[in-house]
């Protein structure tokens, strides 16, 4: 774990001081300093990097995944459980998102599984693939907070869905041991050693990815691997050929759930936020073009490119492993695999058939 993910100032509001979460807190953290503010003044401080901020969530914590207008999705729904993320990845969408730097976390645990609770009980022939990992990293926090103590075992105990927790971290210890009867597949976001090195903050790195891969598969979890976002540099070929190399190496194909490819886009406004975050990045200043969706995206023959090339590396390990591209056209899809979605019955409809087949006892 590095101590640099774990900010030690916790802020939190008077009206879940008493909370499970901040229990776990104090126990798991005993050298962080908790200060109890009141529900409209916690942001009121003024502090050097990012903190915790622990807050009674008042909006849904299950909701479907923005998506992008004009472009293929996946039909995800997020469990929307906290805000913000502290690894520090230059290209990371949650600038702009979001404009402070606090790592927000939702501490009424229990509203959150009664929602959830009553969509999935309400709903028992729809199938559902949820993921904590949309707003933040699903595992930055846990060695404090034990969250996923709570919430692999709670969806275990449900056959119509599948948990997904993405993560650049190696934060797994507390999943060795849960019962987890197959409904969670552990995922992470993967890259280039080149990328990771100059891009990816205080990420760990792809040799340690793999290694916590290895373990959650050897505790019965399923895996997933998210090549997004892709860059494109001179080399980018030969790095992530040796990236898959190394996850067909290191794991049971069996084992995985799916993989997904996306290429590096950005709002237009992120450009300002990393030019002046991160003024060594270069990576914003690629062959760019203004997508359907307002967002600066790679031209469709490189994308294409790199999509063609990764679907051949990958199928030619394993042909059956679900591979899909995240937010992309159908005309994308078709060059780089042959066929697209409403081929196959649509893209959830694939994604569902691969958690059907690949998780449970």
């Amino acid at each position: 774990m590095k101590s640099e993910l774990i900010p030690k100032n916790v802020f939190v509001e008077k009206s879940v001081v008493a909370s499970p979460l901040v229990e776990n807190i104090r126990k798991r953290c005993p050298d962080c300093n908790i200060e109890i503010i009141g529900s409209h003044g916690i942001r009121n401080y003024e502090l050097n990097g990012p903190v915790i901020e622990v807050v009674d969530f008042k909006g849904r914590f299950l909701k479907p995944c923005p998506g992008t207008k004009n472009y293929i999705c996946c039909g995800y729904k997020i469990l929307h459980f906290g805000e913000q993320c502290s690894i520090g990845c230059t290209y990371c969408i949650l600038q702009a998102y979001f404009p402070s730097t606090s790592l927000r976390l939702f501490a009424n645990w229990n509203r959150m599984l009664k929602e959830v609770e009553s969509e999935l009980t309400g709903n028992p022939g729809r199938f559902y693939r949820i993921g904590t990992g949309e707003f933040t990293d699903s595992l930055l926090l846990d060695p404090i907070t034990a969250f996923s103590t709570l919430i692999v075992p709670f969806f275990a105990r449900f056959p119509n869905c599948v948990l997904e927790l993405k993560t650049k971290t190696d934060h797994v210890d507390l999943l060795e041991n849960l019962d987890h009867a197959g409904r969670t597949i552990v995922a992470w976001s993967m890259n280039s050693e080149t990328v990771i090195a100059r891009e990816e903050g205080f990420a760990v790195s792809l040799e340690r990815r793999l290694e916590c891969a290895k373990k959650c598969m050897q505790w019965g979890y399923r895996l997933a691997f998210h090549f997004d976002p892709m860059i494109y540099y001179d080399g980018w070929e030969k790095d992530y050929k040796k990236v898959v190399d190394l996850i067909f190496d290191s794991v049971d194909s069996k084992k995985i759930v799916w993989i997904s490819l996306g290429c590096f886009r950005f709002m237009p406004a992120l450009k300002s936020i990393v030019e002046e975050k991160y003024p060594q990045c270069n990576i914003i200043y690629g062959e760019f073009i203004k997508g359907l969706d307002g967002k600066m995206r790679y031209f469709k023959h490189i994308r294409m490119m790199m999509y063609e090339k990764m679907v051949k590396w990958i199928s030619g390990y394993d042909p059956e492993v679900c591979i899909y591209l995240c937010m992309e056209s159908p005309e994308v899809w078709k060059e780089s695999f042959g066929f697209t979605p409403s081929e196959k019955g649509g893209l959830p409809g694939m994604l569902d058939n691969a958690a059907r087949s690949k998780c449970g006892d």
